[in-house]
C-alpha cells in the first residue's frame, strides 16, 4: 500500500514538472510570435511628400469660418487627419481624435481635411460634434501628399518639416506616428524592420 502512493506521488510530480516546462515552452512561443506579429504602426505610403522635408504651405479657409496655415514654423505640431463622411474607420476614430486633442492641447493642433460638397461636411462636422476642430475642404491638399486610402494623416512638427505619416486604422498607429517623431524615425514600421539606422535627415 505504502509502495503504491509512493509510487503514484512520484508520478504526479513527473506530470506536474512535465506541465511545468509545456507551459514555459509555450511562453515563450507566445514572446516569439508577439515579436513576430506586433503592431507595425501606420502604413507610410511611397508618395507625396518625404518625412524629414518641409511641409508644402498651404493657407485654407475653415468650415468654421477662420484659417488656418499649414506648413512653416509654429508654436506646436500640427497633426493634419484626412477624412471622409462616407468613411467608417474615420468615424470610429474620431473619439480618440478629440481625446489626443485634449490630452496634447499644449503642444499639439489638430486639423481635420477632406474634399467634397461643403453642405456634406457642414452636416457631418455638426452631427459629429467636431465644432472645435479647424475643418478644411481642399483637393489640391489631398493631390499634394496623394492620399489614396483613408484615414491618414501628416504629422508636421514646429518648425513645420513632415515628422511622420501614415495609414491609421486604429489608437495604436495614430500612436506611433507620435513615437516615430520621438524615435526620429521616419516610421514605426522602418524602425521595427530595420532598427536604429534610419533617422530623419535632420538627426542624421
Amino acid at each position: 500500500m505504502n509502495d503504491a502512493l509512493i509510487i503514484s506521488n512520484i508520478v504526479l510530480w513527473i506530470a506536474v514538472l512535465a506541465l511545468l516546462l509545456v507551459v514555459l515552452a509555450l511562453s515563450r512561443q507566445i514572446g516569439i510570435l508577439y515579436e513576430r506579429i506586433a503592431p507595425m504602426g501606420a502604413l507610410m505610403m511611397d508618395s507625396g511628400p518625404k518625412v524629414g522635408e518641409a511641409a508644402p504651405r498651404f493657407e485654407l479657409a475653415t468650415l468654421g469660418g477662420s484659417t488656418v496655415t499649414l506648413g512653416g514654423a509654429k508654436p506646436k505640431s500640427t497633426l493634419v487627419f484626412f477624412l471622409s463622411p462616407t468613411c467608417p474607420v474615420c468615424k470610429k476614430l474620431l473619439p480618440i481624435l478629440k481625446s489626443v486633442r485634449k490630452a496634447e492641447a499644449q503642444t499639439l493642433d489638430i486639423v481635420l481635411a477632406s474634399d467634397g460638397d461643403r453642405p456634406e461636411h457642414d452636416e457631418f462636422r455638426q452631427r459629429a460634434g467636431l465644432a472645435d476642430f479647424p475643418y478644411v475642404l481642399s483637393s489640391e491638399l489631398g493631390l499634394k501628399y496623394q492620399i489614396s486610402k483613408l484615414p491618414y494623416a501628416v504629422l508636421l512638427d514646429s518648425a513645420g518639416r513632415i515628422s511622420a505619416k501614415g495609414l491609421i486604422n486604429s489608437r495604436e498607429q495614430l500612436d506611433s506616428l507620435f513615437a516615430a517623431r520621438d524615435l526620429g524615425v521616419a516610421s514605426v514600421q522602418d524602425y521595427l524592420d530595420h532598427g536604429h539606422t534610419h533617422a530623419h535627415p535632420e538627426h542624421a
